[in-house]
């Protein structure tokens, strides 16, 4: 076999297995999701279709695939199938330039190594504000309509600061190739004591990206739709939000797309701030299975971290919402641009250390800042209640 023909094997073996990952992966974190839910609220969740109630999700899937598919009359012919693949795609595309492993022999572990792969992640991201305003404007009808527009001012308001949190990486790294901030995370950090260097964490960009890392984790919550930040789609502000009219297959690719987005997210929470599939290996026994399965375990992380969110926190109202995207998430990450660079640029070694502490600081007193009522909600309290006096 040739090696350009061999070269076209492997990618579509490598295509074909991150498809059915990523299909499987939804189907288990749906399962997985109702299961963890229902363990934190004293439930028994889903236990009867397979195993533990493991083919649950499937069960669920082939229905909405049978599911009669009702238009609604006032309906757009062409934009209102269209809103579904509109999300979808995008969230299938936007794992593909993720590395996920080291290598497989001669060819790496990633399904094409763009040298701008996080901001074709962005983009693909962006995209789907597309399908969220399409299903709104051509379902016909005002409820959506409204869960639309609402849902794409939340999209691009945590855009903008999902971005900007992931410029101090950009910054370290030299690089916006997902394989190229993977390779510049390789290593531990040593603490000098001495003559000696002890081995202390590895050298990833989680602890001097650790304000960003926050942000890129509330901004992702908000952008996949998920609780706390889940106006788009609450049942209580808009009926259904934007995909009220949709039913049958065509809601199961919304339902898709968002599992999707968790699972992007978190895979690029793991490349950016965990090293990706960077971690210890067993030499000599399957070498290139240790990194994807490390890449795995730290996205799961992420999921459970997403699903225990979604048990713990209670809605926020839609101002709120977005005045913490506004007035906290996007001057935490300008400020914290300004201190990699100055901490790149000035030769700050000797108070390199006292200065990351004092800047944590001021960042751990802007967010505590936010939580402390201001005088407009004490006011609005007073008028509610009455006099304190």
């Amino acid at each position: 076999m040739s090696g350009t023909l061999w070269a076209v094997v492997i990618m579509l073996i490598k295509v074909v297995a991150v498809f059915a990952f990523l299909m499987l992966s939804v189907l288990f974190v749906i399962w997985l999701e109702r299961r963890v839910v229902a363990l934190m609220q004293t439930r028994v969740g889903p236990n009867r279709v397979g195993p533990m109630g493991l083919l649950q999700s499937l069960a669920d899937g082939i229905k909405l695939f049978f599911k009669e598919d009702i238009r609604p009359f006032t309906a757009d012919k062409l934009l209102y199938p269209l809103a579904p693949v509109v999300m979808m795609v995008p969230a299938f595309l936007s794992i593909s330039v993720i590395p996920f492993g080291s290598h497989f022999g001669s060819q790496p572990a990633q399904l094409t190594d763009l040298n701008v792969g996080l901001l074709f992640v962005l983009a693909m991201g962006s995209l789907q504000v597309y399908g969220i305003v399409l299903a709104g404007f051509a379902a016909g009808s005002n409820y959506p309509l409204l869960g639309g527009v609402r849902s794409s001012a939340q999209m691009i308001s945590y855009e903008l600061a999902q971005g900007l949190s992931l410029v101090g990486v950009f910054m370290l790294a030299s690089t916006l190739s997902a394989a190229g901030i993977v390779a510049a995370q390789h290593g531990v950090a040593h603490l000098h004591l001495g003559n000696s260097d002890i081995p202390v964490f590895p050298n990833w960009y989680l602890l001097p990206q650790l304000p960003m890392f926050l942000v890129f984790l509330m901004a992702g919550i908000a952008e996949t739709n998920r609780a706390p930040f889940d106006l788009p789609e609450a049942e209580t502000e808009l009926v259904g939000g934007y995909h009220t009219e949709y039913s049958g297959v065509k809601f199961a690719l919304f339902f898709l797309a968002e599992y999707l987005n968790v699972i992007t997210v978190s895979a690029v929470a793991t490349t950016l701030f965990l090293g990706g599939p960077d971690g210890p290996i067993v030499h000599g026994f399957l070498p290139w299975l240790w990194p994807i399965l490390w890449f795995i375990a730290k996205v799961y992380l992420f999921i459970f971290l997403f699903i225990w969110l979604r048990a713990t926190l209670p809605r926020l109202r839609f101002d709120r919402l977005m005045a913490i995207g506004w007035k906290v998430l996007i001057p935490v990450t300008l400020f914290w641009i300004a201190v990699t660079a100055v901490r790149l640029v000035a030769d700050l070694h000797r108070f390199r250390g006292g200065l990351l502490i004092v800047a944590g600081l001021l960042v751990v007193l802007l967010l505590l800042s936010f939580l402390l009522p201001s005088q407009r909600a004490a006011e609005e309290s007073t008028a509610q209640g009455g006099s304190t006096s």
